[in-house]
């Protein structure tokens, strides 16, 4: 006779978390994005994507929205992919989740004024 014990919740709030330090540990990644004005965030009921971060949950499985500002010099193309892996990668591994997608939207470059001598 099986033990059954209840039932795991992760909130969505963890699975931002997770989505947003696997972000900002790739190097050449400057800042989350703010994506949305406050006033869009409260339609979105608790999904907020003011920190450059939008989950969705699906039949158990996450889909990840991320809104970054790029370094300069660096090859988006590549960026884009190494989020994708690690922030896939950060939630399968440690929460244990399927990822439906992972979607990188470069909202901006950094951009550096240098003095003129």
């Amino acid at each position: 006779m099986a033990n059954r014990l209840g039932a795991v919740r992760i909130s969505p709030q963890v699975l931002a978390t997770s989505a947003r330090l696997a972000t900002l540990a790739v190097s050449g990644v400057v800042a989350m994005h703010r994506a949305l004005p406050s006033d869009v965030n409260r339609w979105l009921k608790g999904k907020s994507a003011g920190d450059g971060v939008r989950i969705q949950v699906v039949d158990d499985a996450v889909s990840v929205d991320l809104h970054i500002t790029a370094a300069k010099n660096v090859n988006l193309y590549e960026l884009g992919r190494e989020i994708q892996a690690r922030v896939s990668r950060a939630i399968q591994d440690m929460i244990g989740m399927p990822v439906l997608a992972v979607n990188v939207h470069i909202e901006d470059v950094e951009t550096l004024i240098e003095n003129e001598e």
